[in-house]
């Protein structure tokens, strides 16, 4: 049996030169214009065969790199953070399980394989979010799982309607029939579960609440993995979504949960929860954009985005480690002189989060919002992006007014400092990336330079909104006191715009007192009382009463009854002759 340092340190460096193997491949296939269509028969019996599909192109192979890079980082993490954890060998099977489930969803053309993959995720991801053994945790977990089953169950329905067209390799079909009835069917139950997956609205709510589980998990998951399972899916298929109409609805549905996603961040107090809501607020982003008919341009915000969010998921965590497990933002303060290499890290996230220039989000949100001024687009979708976008700087500002600047908040015999060199060393390699990564996929993925051309006034938009943005996180945070109290006396609304909309409660409890209620009547009054009543204990109760008759029957002497039955007869016939 291997230690657990040993497990952590084998499963970098096996994930760690995959990765390096998989990113280079991908960049040779995008220069070379290759596609690997691998069919891998695995039984035939008869005439009947099994066969296993894989596709390799340039974007799985590039995302299998990325997933597997950011993997390999936080397991070399988490051995440092899982200190003192008895099972942490668990930990990185459940982690190496979870990374395995991406890779076949990435490299499945096909519905049936792609559902192994997707349910691998649902399947572990609970047991990830579970694994602090509470009531909080187990609550958490419940509300992602029974949200990701109604994703699972429209990609169930997504193949049995596919057995209209003789196969399940929906690769086959995307160009030709995207705009046909049955596509559109099916490209629908894709963008359901691809909603429910990437907690696009109205199942936004598990997303905070998967906070429950281990920091290096939330690394993974909100970066590079689950949440990104749909957005991926939805690139596949953006063919179908963009020609049947559906991206319309799409659009609408993304920008309400970006703005949604915003405005919850600037209320909350949660370290990790403030993280996980920029997290929907930038799926909200690449969703909207996949609406809009630009796959690329989504899949290379999605890569950028996983760079330097995994590197804020692992700041806060060392954060929280040197903490004590607070994660209150308003116990901290003054983190920059106590941790400045983790708060080095922490900023440059932040500033790669708000879009600035040139580190890593620049890249992929500046040619967003460009693109976006540029298109046809109506002044409410317009209105979401760059207000979101503000948003977005608003809620980072006031992160790190909060965290590194002013007075320690917390006890003054506190543990906070910079020496656990194994997570800073998992930091600064994904803090390289956070700073060159935007740089180096743009100059790949977009040899031939975009021509945009704007006003004035539209090309500076995004820097004004910025701008302005970080300026109102600022002074919201300055003027805390009367923050505080504008927010009490509006109570309603900060607590409507807090909680995410009165989403978690909408699914929590309405889902719990409608339709469950609804369902423990219906199986108290139909399948226990006049299901039973007329069915099976009817049935019973006849059996029983029939068979008795019969063992009566059995259990007597035929000769008896039937001389006694003839004398009646006789003594009947002589009395009515008489």
């Amino acid at each position: 049996m291997l230690c657990p340092f040993s497990i952590c340190v084998l499963s970098f460096i096996m994930l760690f030169c995959l990765s390096l193997v998989f990113v280079f491949l991908g960049f040779y296939f995008i220069m070379m214009d290759l596609v690997y269509f691998i069919e891998w028969e695995i039984v035939a019996l008869n005439s009947s065969s099994i066969v296993m599909t894989f596709l390799f192109d340039w974007m799985s192979l590039i995302f299998m790199g990325f997933v597997l890079f950011i993997s390999s980082l936080v397991i070399f993490y988490s051995e440092e953070y899982m200190t003192g954890d008895l099972t942490v060998d668990r930990f990185i099977m459940l982690v190496l399980m979870f990374v395995l489930s991406m890779m076949f969803l990435i490299i499945s053309p096909n519905l049936i394989s792609i559902l192994l993959g997707w349910d691998g995720l649902g399947l572990v991801s609970y047991c990830l979010v579970i694994y602090y053994q509470n009531v909080k945790s187990y609550n958490a977990g419940m509300i992602t799982v029974l949200s990701n089953r109604i994703g699972d169950v429209a990609l169930l329905m997504a193949i049995a309607w596919m057995l209209n067209f003789g196969s399940w390799n929906y690769i086959y079909y995307l160009d030709g029939m995207s705009n046909s009835f049955e596509m559109t069917i099916i490209g629908g139950l894709v963008m359901l579960a691809a909603m429910t997956k990437s907690a696009q609205l109205p199942f936004s709510s598990w997303l905070p609440a998967a906070m429950a589980a281990p920091t290096p998990v939330s690394a993974l998951v909100h970066s590079s993995t689950l949440v990104t399972a749909g957005v991926y899916l939805l690139i596949r298929f953006n063919s179908v979504i963009f020609d049947s109409g559906l991206g319309q609805a799409l659009l609408v549905i993304s920008g309400v949960t970006m703005f949604m996603a915003g405005l919850g961040a600037n209320f909350e107090f949660d370290l990790k929860k403030i993280i996980a809501l920029s997290t929907l607020s930038q799926l909200g982003l690449m969703m909207s954009i996949l609406a809009m008919g630009l796959p690329k341009l989504a899949f290379f915000h999605l890569l950028t985005h996983a760079l330097f969010k995994a590197l804020l998921f692992m700041c806060a965590g060392a954060i929280i480690h040197n903490m004590k497990n607070s994660q209150d933002i308003r116990f901290m303060g003054s983190l920059s002189g106590q941790m400045p290499l983790t708060s080095i890290c922490f900023n440059v996230a932040n500033f790669a989060l708000c879009g600035m220039p040139f580190l890593a989000g620049f890249y992929s949100k500046d040619l967003i919002l460009e693109i976006v001024a540029m298109s046809y687009l109506n002044s409410f979708s317009f209105f979401l992006y760059f207000f979101s976008t503000g948003l977005t700087v608003c809620y980072s500002l006031r992160l790190a007014y909060y965290s590194m600047s002013g007075d320690f908040n917390s006890s003054s015999l506190h543990p906070l400092n910079d020496q656990g060199w194994v997570m800073l060393r998992g930091m600064l390699a994904l803090l390289t990336m956070a700073v060159m990564g935007g740089s180096m996929l743009s100059w790949c993925l977009f040899p031939t330079p975009s021509m945009i051309c704007l006003p004035m006034w539209l090309s500076t938009l995004a820097l004004s909104v910025s701008l302005m943005g970080g300026w109102v996180g600022y002074e919201l945070s300055n003027f805390s006191l009367f923050y505080k109290l504008q927010s009490f006396h509006y109570y309603l609304i900060s607590s409507f715009l807090g909680s995410m909309w009165f989403m978690p409660f909408i699914s929590t409890y309405g889902v719990g007192m409608t339709p469950m209620s609804a369902g423990g009547l219906m199986l108290k009054s139909f399948d226990q009382g006049w299901s039973e009543e007329f069915g099976a204990q009817n049935i019973y109760s006849y059996s029983m009463g029939y068979s008795g008759v019969n063992q009566w029957w059995q259990n007597n002497d035929l000769k008896i009854y039937l001389v006694s039955f003839i004398l009646w007869i006789m003594v009947l016939v002589v009395f009515i002759m008489i």
